[in-house]
């Protein structure tokens, strides 16, 4: 199954992997604004990152394998290169052995993007094509790429030599594919106050490229939840701090007047 993908040519490195989660390869949520990996929270089985509304940000996807991978990547139930409606079957981008990129948007071109950016639900790029079912999601679908066969041919062999082994071809290059919204839902909580929005042009350069997968469903879809902090701690995923310090008993050291 071959398809039409892109493939990322400018790489973006993070150092350490503490806010990753992943095992094919990593995926961190990075705040452009802020210049922070966005720390994640695990509740009832689920990852979740705090978003700052107004507050631009990209995927980070690190490829663990020694060989290429692609990278379908799903934001709100939408594919992030096409802008389809998310299924794993679709294009994404191809990460060579151990590299890593910065998906920053909604890709417009080979060259530009509109920026990711976490804003009011209704204000969602989803939301505003009238898809709003499955705001408040990132999905990852990783598939590795299918081993070029060996090909090789047997040479007449010598009275007093062995026969030599066929050479063994040299394996081909290869490129990305995609992710499927049933498996990216949201969890039926509390309704979703933040969306990722459709945001300004920015550079980012790839170029179109092929790649066939080994196998025809993806061998690991990576899945992260957002919200705001304030809709997180509704849901009982983060713990207020503020609420549960603790009263010190001497704050003061003499009676002041009421107010």
């Amino acid at each position: 199954m071959k398809k039409a993908s892109i493939a990322a040519v400018l790489l973006w490195v993070w150092a350490g992997h503490a806010q990753a989660i992943g095992g094919l390869a990593d995926v961190t949520v990075y705040d452009r604004a802020e210049g922070r990996v966005l720390p994640l929270h695990y509740h009832e089985g689920r990852y979740y990152v705090v978003g700052k509304p107004g507050n631009e940000y990209q995927i980070n996807v690190r490829n663990n394998q020694p060989g290429e991978v692609l990278a379908v990547v799903s934001v709100d139930g939408v594919n992030a290169v096409s802008g389809e409606t998310a299924n794993w079957s679709q294009t994404g981008y191809v990460l060579a052995s151990n590299a890593s990129f910065g998906i920053m948007g909604w890709r417009k071109s080979l060259q530009r993007v509109a920026a990711f950016f976490f804003t009011e639900l209704e204000n969602s790029y989803a939301v505003r094509t009238g898809r709003p079912d499955n705001v408040g999601v990132i999905g990852v679908a990783i598939f590795r790429k299918k081993p070029a066969p060996v090909v090789g041919i047997v040479q007449q062999a010598e009275p007093w030599r062995d026969v030599p082994a066929a050479p063994r071809e040299r394996q081909q290059s290869g490129h990305p594919g995609n992710a499927d919204a049933n498996a990216m839902q949201r969890p039926s909580v509390v309704e979703k106050s933040l969306g990722t929005g459709h945001g300004q042009s920015q550079m980012s350069v790839v170029r179109a490229t092929s790649f066939e997968r080994a196998t025809p469903t993806p061998e690991e879809v990576i899945t992260i939840y957002y919200d705001s902090y304030r809709s997180l701690v509704a849901q009982g995923v983060i713990r207020d701090v503020t609420r549960i310090a603790r009263p010190n008993p001497f704050p003061g050291q003499f009676v002041p007047d009421p107010q």
